[in-house]
C-alpha cells in the first residue's frame, strides 16, 4: 500500500524587503521563509576567483543550530551548488538564510523547495530548478509520501531526495534509518514521480508572476 499524496502546498514570493529574493513556502503545516543576498560582493578569504562563494545559513525555529541542523545546512548547500550557474558571478557571494517557522515533517525538502523559489524570486542563474520530496517506510511496509512529524517518529526509515528538473536526476538523497534495497528504489521511484506536482507549482507560480507584470 501507498500514500502518494504530497500535502498542500502555498508560496508568496517577494515578502522580504532587504533580500534580493525571498520566499514564504508552505507544505502542510511545515513552513519555512527563506531570503537570498547576491550576487554580492565577498571577503577576501572567502573568494574564489572562477565562480561565486555560496553561503547557506541554517536558523531553526528556536534556538542555535544543533547538529541536525548543521546537516541540513550542508546538504541544502550542496543541493545548491549543484544548480546554480557558480561561473556566472566569479569572485561574489550568493548567501542564503534558510529560517524554519514551523517543523510538522519532511522539512529538508520543505526548505530545499522554499530555497529554488526564493533563487527564482532574486533572478540568480541556475542550470535548473530543483524539486525534493520526502517519503517514510511504515513498521509494515507502507511507503508513504510527505510524512508528517508524527508519521516520521515512527517510520522504519525516513527517506529526502530532490531531483532536477530537465532528466530529473536524482542531486541529493538522505536515508535516516533502515530500508532494503528494494525498498530504496521503490521510494526513489514514488518521490520521483511526486516531484511533478512540485514542479507544476513552479510553473505555475512563475506564471501567476508575470501575469501580474
Amino acid at each position: 500500500m501507498e500514500e502518494s499524496q504530497i500535502r498542500e502546498i502555498s508560496c508568496e514570493q517577494s515578502v522580504l524587503s532587504k533580500p534580493d529574493g525571498s520566499s514564504d513556502f508552505s507544505q502542510g503545516d511545515s513552513s519555512v521563509m527563506v531570503g537570498v543576498y547576491g550576487p554580492a560582493d565577498v571577503k577576501q578569504n572567502k573568494e574564489i576567483l572562477d565562480r561565486a562563494t555560496i553561503e547557506v545559513i541554517f536558523k531553526p525555529k528556536i534556538g542555535l543550530p544543533g547538529v541536525r541542523e548543521k546537516a541540513m545546512e550542508k546538504m541544502i548547500s550542496n543541493t545548491c551548488q549543484a544548480i546554480i550557474l557558480t561561473t556566472m558571478h566569479p569572485r561574489s557571494s550568493i548567501t542564503i538564510v534558510v529560517q524554519v517557522v514551523q517543523d510538522a515533517g519532511s522539512l529538508l525538502s520543505c526548505c530545499i523547495n522554499a530555497v529554488c523559489l526564493a533563487l527564482m524570486d532574486a533572478g540568480i542563474s541556475m542550470k535548473c530548478m530543483v524539486a525534493a520530496v520526502s517519503c517514510a517506510i511504515s513498521e509494515d511496509g507502507e511507503v508513504i509520501l510527505d510524512p508528517t512529524l508524527k508519521v516520521a517518529q515512527v517510520a522504519s526509515s525516513v527517506m529526502h531526495f530532490a531531483f532536477e528538473s530537465k532528466e530529473k536526476d536524482v542531486i541529493l538523497s538522505s536515508t535516516q534509518g533502515m530500508c532494503s534495497p528494494d525498498q530504496y528504489l521503490s521510494c526513489l521511484a514514488s518521490c520521483q514521480e511526486a516531484s511533478d506536482k512540485i514542479f507544476t507549482f513552479y510553473r505555475t507560480s512563475a506564471e501567476r508572476r508575470f501575469s501580474k507584470t
